[in-house]
């Protein structure tokens, strides 16, 4: 029975895992059934009154006239993986709370994928939960190896996740251990890996107790060998491996007796008295230069060189022809551009149509990109304000503009603003107001200066609208002679 048809018969809709809340929540848009009219139940849940005797009536669904049904919604697909890794984190209300989510969206309440949202915050926060407890399960699980006599599998692991992790897991370790059998227990379900396939099951283990390791012992020993009581922090060693974990360590058993001897007087066997009264040299070396050399990002998702990727929804990359003369280069995306992924989709995107329209120059011959690719903001109210990156930011930033510059091989770059001109010149020592209309040579290129969309569309004087407008329309012009001119030959 359908979803919608149990909802109008006033059976409950019981859902297991995110597959069945998929099909019932799709099958529920299509008949248009708002939240507040679904109950949504799992097997086996369990409640504070589930011990008080049945209600006369089953407080289940009340039975409703359904609509006609209508086309299935188009759902963005960064929003259903946000929706499957949520349905992952052990909330007793988590199936009514993502049907609420998916159903303000096909509403038109796109903000509801936004941290600044009451739900959305919600729904990120529920992601960070469950990526942290695939973080913690990858770190702490402690695999042990059984006797060969005993058959596959060789290696056995004991976890207890806060969320439902295992089945993404066990695809981490899949890959990571090769055809080599092992299996991971949890209170809830298990997983087996043959070397050629998962198999799941339910619970066969009750704790780590029933797990024993030959081998364990030389590594207890290897543990307490490099452990130096000199440089005890428990502080440090609480904060880096949470106490739920220490339990089912192996070295879990052995570091309460280590710190209270490194307490009763180890630390001062830990390090020689020669070593603790020389005073040292100073070697003077720039902060810059200390510090380690970093793998950069390959990706733009990937790019943590700054702060802002934590609170922006995505990246957004610049879009364009690959080989395109001209490039427009931006201050930051916006709130619409935050969500939808590309740029200039908002209301200065809008505005700068109008320009190109009567500039006589068509916006799929240009590259648009930014100087920032994240989203700063700050909220008011509901709202997502826009916030001026610093120059820290624009500066982390620069290493995705110049990979943008090489790629695209622009002719003539148009600068939008203050801080995209700071940005393509790589010096905070320029003006907007002193190259306004003056053509600078940069790195074998043009660069042309021009206002920012935002800033007509904020200015209140109706001639100072008009100025900035024609100022940007003399820009593209610039910028088009310019790709017809010599480079040694002076703009007019």
């Amino acid at each position: 029975m359908s979803a919608a048809a149990a909802l109008a018969a006033g059976q409950p809709l019981l859902v297991s895992h995110f597959a069945e809340w998929r099909e019932a929540a799709r099958d529920l848009l299509v008949h248009a059934v708002p939240p507040e009219l679904v109950t949504w139940s799992q097997p086996g849940a369990v409640d504070l009154f589930s011990g008080a005797p049945a209600p006369a009536e089953p407080a289940h669904n009340a039975s409703i006239r359904l609509d006609q049904a209508r086309p299935a919604p188009h759902v963005p697909r960064s929003l259903m993986d946000m929706l499957q890794t949520a349905a992952c984190c052990r909330m007793p209300d988590r199936w009514a709370f993502l049907y609420r989510v998916i159903w303000r969206w096909t509403q038109g309440e796109h903000d509801v994928q936004s941290a600044a949202d009451a739900d959305g915050a919600r729904l990120h926060a529920m992601v960070k939960a469950v990526h942290r407890e695939e973080h913690d399960m990858h770190a702490y699980i402690r695999f042990r190896e059984r006797p060969e006599a005993a058959g596959p599998p060789r290696f056995v692991a004991w976890f207890e996740p806060r969320h439902d992790v295992l089945p993404q897991v066990a695809e981490h370790f899949v890959s990571r251990m090769g055809k080599v059998s092992w299996m991971i227990a949890t209170p809830d379900a298990s997983v087996l890996w043959d070397g050629a396939t998962l198999h799941n099951t339910g619970p066969l283990m009750s704790s780590a107790a029933d797990l024993d390791d030959a081998g364990e012992a030389l590594w207890l020993t290897y543990y307490r060998s490099i452990f130096n009581p000199a440089r005890l922090n428990t502080q440090v060693m609480q904060s880096h491996i949470p106490s739920r974990f220490w339990k089912n360590l192996p070295e879990g058993a052995i570091v309460p007796q280590m710190v209270t001897n490194a307490a009763l007087g180890e630390r001062r066997t830990g390090q020689a008295q020669a070593v603790g009264r020389k005073g040292g040299a100073t070697i003077p070396i720039a902060p810059a230069d200390a510090q380690p050399e970093r793998q950069q990002p390959s990706k733009l998702d990937e790019c943590r060189r700054c702060e802002l990727w934590q609170y922006a929804t995505q990246a957004v990359p610049g879009e364009g022809p690959k080989r395109s003369q001209i490039m427009l280069v931006g201050e930051q995306p916006g709130d619409q551009e935050d969500l939808a992924g590309h740029a200039f989709v908002g209301p200065a995107g809008k505005l700068l149509d109008k320009v190109f329209d009567a500039a006589g120059v068509a916006r799929r011959e240009l590259y648009l990109t930014n100087a920032v690719k994240h989203f700063k903001w700050e909220p008011r109210g509901k709202r997502r304000l826009h916030k001026t990156p610093a120059q820290r930011e624009v500066e982390a930033c620069h290493y995705w503009l110049e990979k943008e510059l090489a790629a695209v091989k622009p002719k003539v770059i148009v600068a939008l603003g203050s801080t995209a001109l700071k940005s393509v010149l790589g010096t905070g020592n320029v003006t907007l107001k002193d190259t306004l209309g003056k053509p600078i040579r940069h790195d074998g290129r043009w660069v042309v200066t021009v206002y920012h969309p935002s800033y007509i569309l904020r200015v209140p004087d109706e001639n100072a609208k008009q100025q900035a407008f024609k100022v940007m329309v003399d820009g593209l012009k610039l910028a088009q002679e310019l790709l017809e001119r010599p480079p040694e030959e002076p703009p007019a």
